[in-house]
């Protein structure tokens, strides 16, 4: 057999549960159907066939979990930290144990390419490991000394928060919300994207495996307008951390504005690339198209506007036509594939609409915008690149969320960074020179959250992590998760009997 029929054999094996059982809810430490015993069909972009009946919940299953995490609170936030911390490594040891299932299930669920979701389950038992060694320093605070007066600070968790995460890559960005959050005592309710909800399931099956006490992780599927709407609505859940649209985001907190929850929110972005002459011209190029189509585009860092110095910029995006062309597209558990199918059938119709409206803006198609041959009915798009583009483009000023890329070439350093800031988002950027003052400056005067110089996007986990504008709201990573998932409090200690004012007597 070849490698893809190995592999497709393997990834029934692990797909057999589901088509047989479906995908319940997880509530207090069981796996439940919805109250009302609704279900809807989660289908492969691979095929468009089905891959299992997914647990439709709604406001009561929503209701049953948040209850159950507030009852579980008091018990978890109490527990030491020590062995917050033994059970978190042992939740990274069932991760790494199960990494070719976990892989082979999100390939299917979500059309992302094996040859990057071999190294999600790593990746994920990382964010684990990290915030499990943090667990036992979560509450520590600062002494902050005035006249006649010492301020010490601590931390308690919060209470029981809901977590909602997006369809790209489920499973390792359900660790990368859930874990500091378990880590610092508080207990979760997850709700999954609809799209890919297959991974969620296993995450949690594999952290009450590792000794999670029940209650503490608990997971309802639905959609948005109703399990979402719930969740967010809730007066038991204390904060919303989520990852997906900004409008999405929008409704999140008028919805959550009767209960005042805290929130985090990573949204969107269209990240600029810029290239300056003097820089590693291949390095960049590489980079830049690593950035934008691996993961079929589908990531919010992506590096989806190139700003090339007009000097280089023929030659440049030349360069990164001919490597987008050279890209395999494929079955997602095909080895050799690159880009597998976007997420969804609607997804690739708003991909392709894109496509569409580049030509009629008047951009150049130098590379892909077509539904290559051969795959079948999957949600397939080529790798496609827009040269002789314009930064009032909507192609340039709006996330297409796929493995889309905007060339567009710039005068000067002022106008890069007129261009690079002359959009709503302001998540990531990338600055490209061997110029180390240009790149201190330019990056002091980039309105992004997260910026790269001369690399690509590397993320190191005690770094902070978010975007300004429309982007998001707030840090998470290191010490900055534990920031939104935990109260902070001051106590004051007198350190003389200084004088107090007299009133009434």
């Amino acid at each position: 057999m070849s490698d893809l029929e190995t592999n497709l054999a393997k990834a029934e094996t692990y797909l057999a549960r589901f088509r047989k059982d479906g995908v319940l809810n997880h509530i207090n430490g069981q796996a439940v159907p919805a109250d009302d015993g609704e279900t809807f069909t989660s289908i492969s972009p691979v095929d468009l066939k089905p891959l299992a009946q997914i647990a439709h919940g709604k406001a009561s299953d929503i209701d049953k979990a948040a209850r159950a995490a507030a009852a579980a609170f008091k018990g978890w936030s109490e527990t030491d930290p020590k062995e917050r911390a033994r059970i978190l490594h042992r939740i990274a040891d069932g991760i790494e144990a199960r990494a070719e299932e976990i892989a082979f299930v999100e390939c299917l669920d979500t059309g992302q390419a094996l040859r990057f979701m071999s190294k999600a389950a790593i990746r994920s038992a990382a964010n684990f490991r990290f915030f499990a060694d943090k667990a036992v320093e979560a509450r520590d605070g600062k002494s902050l000394y005035a006249p006649n007066q010492l301020n010490v600070t601590s931390r308690k968790p919060l209470g029981p928060v809901g977590i909602i995460t997006p369809w790209n890559t489920p499973f390792m960005l359900s660790t990368w919300k859930i874990a500091p959050a378990i880590a610092c005592g508080c207990t979760v309710v997850h709700k999954p994207a609809e799209f890919s909800p297959l991974t969620a399931r296993l995450l949690v099956e594999i952290a009450e495996d590792a000794g999670l006490p029940p209650g503490v992780w608990n997971l309802v599927n639905g959609m948005g307008e109703d399990a979402g709407r719930a969740l967010t609505e809730h007066p038991a859940i204390k904060a919303i951390g989520f990852v997906g649209e900004g409008a999405t985001g929008s409704r999140i907190m008028r919805q959550s504005s009767e209960t005042l929850k805290r929130f985090h929110f990573e949204l969107g972005g269209k990240n600029p690339v810029i290239v300056f002459p003097d820089a590693d011209l291949e390095r960049a190029a590489d980079a830049a198209v690593f950035m934008i189509y691996s993961l079929n585009g589908e990531r919010c860092t992506s590096s989806s506007r190139l700003l090339v110095h007009e000097s280089i910029y023929d030659d440049f995006t030349a360069m990164v036509a001919k490597k987008a062309k050279n890209i395999t597209v494929g079955h997602p558990l095909d080895p050799k594939t690159t880009v597998g199918p976007l997420i969804h059938p609607v997804h690739e119709e708003k991909v392709n609409s894109y496509i569409k409206l580049a030509t009629e803006e008047g951009a150049t198609i130098a590379a892909g915008g077509y539904k290559p041959d051969g795959l079948g009915d999957g949600c397939y798009v080529a790798p496609t690149l827009f040269t002789n583009a314009t930064n009032d483009m909507r192609i340039a000023q709006e996330e297409i969320f796929g493995p889309v890329l905007t060339a567009i070439p710039f005068k000067d350093e002022a106008d890069a960074l007129h261009m690079a800031n002359d959009t709503q988002y302001g998540l990531t950027g990338y600055i490209w020179t061997a110029d180390l003052t240009r790149a201190l400056r330019f990056s002091e005067a980039l309105d992004a959250g997260m910026i790269w110089v001369n690399s690509e996007n590397t993320r190191h986990l005690p770094a902070p992590f978010g975007g300004n504008k429309a982007s998001g709201i707030g840090r998470d990573g290191g010490d900055w998760s534990f920031d939104f998932y935990m109260e902070t409090k001051n106590i004051a200690f007198a350190m003389t009997a200084h004088n107090i004012p007299k009133l009434g007597g």
